[in-house]
């Protein structure tokens, strides 16, 4: 018995932290803090510190092989003379680490005191350690029986994700959306051919494919999702910790594991708001955070601080979401998470806002292209598509390569997703936007939001956005303040309730489907005062730079007539 305790003990996941209700105590009495981080001591602790170090050195070692390669090369050490020696050291070094491992599991330490307040024995590691082996019981207890007091027992420990109990995978739906790669993608259009033409072009073209796929699949997936990269993910470890521990101990957040139908294991996090009366609590707000975005620190916080129901998701590659996050596996991961939402949390489809950030805006306009039953969509400092902006941050000599590699592999094509739903959409622009502006933060006519709304209204309202309604509508998005922006807008004495109740008509009269026909038989005084109506209902402005948290007073349910 003794020693199948010290097997599972070994074989363990790394204890995190240990987290608290608002009506438990330390032993110490002490009531301040709810949790607190599973702190080993002893030869545990410096164990754990080798290994860490080892783990950041292979990190290191990983992303900067080629450069470390050419410098072997050229140095003459890539040869079997060399080789040979070299594998015998790495061998003893990981022998080495292999001891640590077991040299921490019965690393001497004092433990401390838990919950139930009897004073731990000084014992020997994770085998005598009462925090760890209450940990360990609660885990097996729950992977035997999966059952929802014993769910409520394991949230009050964080802890290695890979060990964490599956709470829902794609195979409990049926669904009809699902190919051999995943759910369905927009594709770009291929470009039509002779059948020896297409194939002297896939010759001609071919060194370009293969650069492509390297770039994508290289440094380019790297720079357009930071927070896939596991050096960064070190480094904000105990950030993402800290922030983790305060949605579950202060909104009683509840993290759940979904796999994805490629096999991705994705982290969420659910703070359900139903029971607390509020007007708000009954949506859930879906999150799906930027390229170097967590939910554990990203835009959760400000649905959360309006007082919505609330479920984040990582990225696949992000922090403890496994996999790469490539739009076919982003798709793959928006659509368990929906899937998830509606049948194992309880909610209507149109019960739901998505609420997305930056390059989240991909995976928020599939979703509401898939599913268009969804309430609203929500977009913060989004755009139209990425070809604009690799194009802007790669040498002009690059683009036959760039426009290659982003629509075969990195196809983010926000807008012609959003132009597939019918729903309520907010754009929330940031006026001061470094990061999605072609040229520069202080040119914000070239904001590829203001591109994302032009397509969207040109799309819904066609007759409205002739050339002069486009032309008013880039003066009122060109405003470079909210003063000059209202100048713009009274200008053209725009009459709102006039604007409103011919859009209702025409609604109520045909109940058709977008794109509208409204303003087809119209003045071009009326054309302008509607195509500004529109794009002051469909975009808010918000005075900042694109990293800065959105307040919940900003955040607001779409328009709707």
């Amino acid at each position: 018995m003794a020693v199948w305790q010290w097997i599972r003990c070994f074989s363990g996941p790394h204890l995190q932290r240990i987290h608290r209700t608002p009506d438990q105590t330390r032993p110490d009495g002490r009531s301040s803090r709810r949790g607190f981080n599973y702190q080993p001591r002893g030869l545990e602790k410096h164990t754990d510190s080798i290994l860490g170090w080892a783990s950041t050195v292979w990190s290191l070692s990983y992303y900067s092989s080629p450069l470390l390669l050419c410098y072997l090369y050229r140095k003459g050490y890539i040869c079997s003379s060399k080789l040979v020696p070299v594998s015998q050291y790495l061998g003893t070094i990981l022998i080495c680490l292999l001891g640590v491992a077991c040299l921490r599991e019965y690393a001497e330490h004092s433990a401390r005191d838990f919950i139930t307040n009897e004073t731990a024995e000084l014992g020997w590691g994770r085998w005598k350690n009462p925090e760890y082996l209450q940990f360990i019981s609660v885990l097996e207890e729950t992977k035997r029986n999966h059952s929802a007091e014993n769910k409520k027992k394991l949230r009050g420990f964080t802890f290695d994700f890979p060990h964490w109990p599956l709470d829902f995978s794609w195979r409990e739906v049926t669904s009809s959306k699902l190919s051999k790669t995943g759910v369905s993608l927009l594709k770009p259009e291929p470009k039509l051919r002779g059948t020896a033409d297409s194939i002297l072009y896939s010759v001609r073209t071919l060194p370009c494919h293969i650069i492509g796929y390297l770039v994508a699949h290289t440094f380019g997936r790297r720079m357009l999702y930071p927070g896939s990269v596991g050096l960064l993910h070190k480094a904000m470890k105990p950030m993402l910790t800290q922030g983790q521990a305060k949605l579950i101990e202060e909104y009683d957040g509840q993290r759940n594991k979904l796999v994805a139908c490629d096999g991705n294991e994705i982290d969420t996090m659910f703070v359900d708001r139903r029971r607390d009366g509020g007007r708000n609590g009954k949506t859930l707000v879906i999150c799906c955070e930027g390229n170097a975005g967590f939910y554990e620190v990203g835009c959760m916080n400000t649905p959360l601080d309006a007082g919505y129901s609330v479920l984040g998701w990582n990225h696949p590659g992000f922090a403890d979401s496994t996999g790469v996050p490539f739009p076919q596996n982003e798709a793959n991961a928006m659509d368990v998470v929906i899937q998830f939402a509606v049948h194992k949390l309880g909610f209507q489809l149109n019960d739901i806002i998505i609420y997305a950030w930056s390059i989240g805006g991909f995976t928020a306009t599939w979703a509401v292209m898939s599913y268009p039953e969804i309430q609203s969509l929500v977009l913060d400092a989004s755009f139209d598509d990425l070809l604009p902006l690799a194009l802007k941050v790669m040498p002009e000599s690059w683009r036959p390569l760039v426009q290659y590699t982003v629509r075969q592999y990195m196809n983010l094509n926000n807008a012609e997703q959003l132009l597939k739903y019918q729903g309520p959409v907010l754009l929330i622009r940031r006026s001061r936007d470094e990061i999605i502006t072609t040229g520069g933060p202080e040119d914000i006519m070239s904001n590829r939001g203001n591109d994302l709304l032009l397509k969207l209204l040109q799309f819904r309202y066609p007759k409205i956005m002739t050339d002069e309604g486009i032309r008013v509508v880039k003066q009122w998005l060109g405003a470079s303040n909210p003063l000059e922006e209202a100048s713009v807008y009274s200008g053209y004495e725009v009459d709102d309730g006039w604007c409103e109740s011919v859009l209702q008509s025409y609604q109520t009269d045909r109940d058709v489907l977008f794109p509208w026909s409204v303003g087809e038989d119209m003045t071009q005084e009326g054309r302008r005062q509607l195509a500004l109506f529109l794009a002051r209902k469909y975009m808010r402005n918000f005075e900042s730079t694109h990293c800065t948290p959105l307040p919940a007073s900003e955040f607001h349910s779409p328009w709707r007539l």
